[in-house]
């Protein structure tokens, strides 16, 4: 879950700097993958294998199909449980491959495996970013949860398209009034809401991120 964030939020918003793991798109080692995915067993084995074949897929389609692929991929495959379930933690963030070995995630694990496959797939890092929002439950004046999904930017200034495990269809961030965007990042940078200024290296603020991307590149994933 994402609650822990809240009491940060005010700090992730102040601050100001230059992003640490800058890095565009990148293929994947897929043999380092596989490798890796064999220390989490039969499971994280063959939903990888899925994924990389997915991915090779989506390197032949345009940006849209990409995104209905990739998208669907995971919100078919992967049932979510909470954290503490899954990993008993409050707040635990998985690469695909952890994620795979347990079949199940929480909303910022789909987001985060959603984040690099899209861009195995070609889509340009500085087109997605991890979006924290407050999500409203059960229609207006519902209850209020921390969520995560990820945003698709067409263009530097076009209004994002949401990714989201809530629902299966992708959606114009005008189309999700019940989205009340807080803070977004990728390995690049930090900004406030989804169109705001920057707020610094999101590696430096965001500990869990900063492990999964340390992770991610020793399985190959980035």
């Amino acid at each position: 879950m994402l609650l822990a964030l809240l009491p940060v939020v005010a700090a992730l918003v102040l601050a100001l700097g230059g992003g640490l793991w800058s890095a565009g798109a990148r293929a994947w080692d897929t043999q380092q993958m596989l490798r890796q995915a064999q220390r989490h067993g039969a499971r994280s084995v063959d939903l990888a294998q899925a994924l990389i074949e997915t991915v090779q897929m989506g390197q032949r389609m345009d940006d849209e199909r990409r995104l209905e692929l990739v998208n669907q991929f995971f919100n078919r495959r992967i049932y979510f449980r909470d954290d503490i379930e899954v990993w008993g933690q409050v707040d635990y963030w998985a690469t695909p491959l952890e994620m795979f070995a347990q079949g199940q995630g929480d909303c910022e694990d789909y987001a985060i495996g959603k984040y690099f496959a899209l861009m195995a797939a070609g889509v340009p890092q500085a087109r997605l970013r991890l979006v924290y929002v407050r999500a409203t439950l059960g229609g207006p004046g519902g209850v209020q949860q921390a969520h995560m999904v990820l945003a698709y930017y067409p263009a530097p200034t076009a209004e994002p398209l949401i990714l989201d495990n809530l629902i299966g269809d992708i959606r114009p961030a005008s189309r999700r009034p019940d989205l009340q965007p807080v803070f977004s990042f990728n390995a690049d940078g930090l900004w406030q809401g989804t169109q705001g200024p920057g707020a610094g290296d999101p590696t430096a603020r965001l500990s869990r991120w900063r492990e999964v991307l340390i992770k991610a590149r020793e399985q190959g994933l980035f």
